[in-house]
């Protein structure tokens, strides 16, 4: 533990922090196996409907700071293609 006061508030919100990033990391990684489950599943209108969703996800973490904007854009390029292959191979 800190002898500072800021630095004893700072962990506070550091673990504050951490858990609100954490659960948002969950709903990514939650929102991109629906994604790739329906994919392989081969059920490509359904795998549309949650890539949606999951790119609104991925932006919103994106948004708020919790990934970076690139890794956003590549997983939601990832997932569009794993989609997309579904749609393809029907």
């Amino acid at each position: 533990m800190p002898n500072i006061k800021a630095s004893e508030r700072s962990v506070k919100t550091d673990a504050e922090r951490r858990a609100r990033n954490y659960s948002v990391r969950s709903a990514i990684k939650t929102s991109t196996r629906k994604v790739e489950e329906a994919a392989r599943a081969g059920k490509a209108d359904e795998a549309k409907n949650l890539l949606t969703q999951a790119a609104s996800v991925i932006d919103k973490a994106a948004a708020k700071g919790v990934i970076h904007k690139n890794a956003a854009a590549r997983k939601k390029s990832r997932l569009a293609r794993k989609a997309n292959a579904t749609a393809q191979a029907q």
